[in-house]
């Protein structure tokens, strides 16, 4: 009997990671969910664990150690990962440079970077001892573009961009598949994260049009590990009908 495959999720907790998790435990792919708000993994382990097996680690993917400890501490059954999904990020402020936070852009650069490059780090060596495994860097638009008061979020959405293209090199000879899925506006939390807390700036992104909804962008993620194994994904790049840019959406 064939055993399922295991997906590791980082910030799965809310948004594209959460719808992910749920479609992928609707098609036997057993779960890692990682995160920084246990009771929200709780939950989700709860509803998931019906139909998969399922197992949280509760960490911030800035803390190297903490990174490195929780992944290589997985029980056995969980270890070998088949499927990475580096979707924990975010963007803080829109403000243009001269007048940018400081411990906003270490936020960005912290978590959208070097996090996704931890939790790599601490996945890739048995995915090359098995010569086999599947890493999807979930990027964005701004990685493909740069746009009024987007400077450093732009920059660090840029780097995961030029890290997925350095992992497809230097991970070839080790027959990992290695991708990116950049998407445009999404309607989930990121908003409220970027406008920190003020849900009435966060709403009038997402007003006058239909935006992506997180269960697109996980439907997506969903096809492009289900491909057959010669089949790679490299980078794929997905906006709402309404949107043309970073900056050009058609609202009614």
């Amino acid at each position: 009997m064939n055993k399922n495959k295991i997906a590791l999720i980082t910030g799965a907790t809310s948004g594209i990671g959460m719808a992910t998790a749920k479609i992928f435990a609707k098609n036997n792919i057993d779960l890692v969910l990682c995160g920084r708000r246990q009771e929200r993994l709780d939950m989700l382990k709860n509803e998931l664990e019906k139909e998969v097996a399922v197992h949280t680690l509760n960490f911030d993917v800035r803390n190297k150690t903490a990174v490195l400890e929780q992944i290589n501490s997985l029980p056995p059954e969980f270890l070998d990962v088949d499927i990475l999904i580096n979707n924990a990020g975010n963007a803080h402020g829109l403000e243009p440079i001269q007048d940018g936070n400081l411990d906003d852009w270490d936020a960005m650069l912290d978590i959208n970077v070097k996090g996704l490059l931890y939790v790599s780090k601490a996945v890739i060596p048995n995915m090359i001892a098995k010569k086999s495994g599947h890493i999807i860097n979930i990027g964005s638009t701004a990685g493909k573009e740069v746009y009024p008061n987007g400077n450093v979020y732009c920059a660090s959405k840029h780097a995961v961009d030029a890290i997925n293209q350095g992992m497809r090199i230097d991970l070839n000879p080790y027959n990992i598949r290695i991708g990116a899925v950049n998407p445009g506006m999404v309607e989930t939390e990121f908003s409220e994260v970027r406008f920190k807390g003020d849900t009435a700036k966060a709403a009038k992104v997402y007003q006058g049009f239909k935006p992506l909804q997180a269960l697109d962008i996980a439907d997506i993620i969903h096809f492009v590990v289900t491909r057959p194994y010669h089949v790679n994904i490299a980078d794929l790049v997905v906006m709402s009908t309404a949107q043309a840019s970073s900056t050009i959406v058609n609202k009614n």
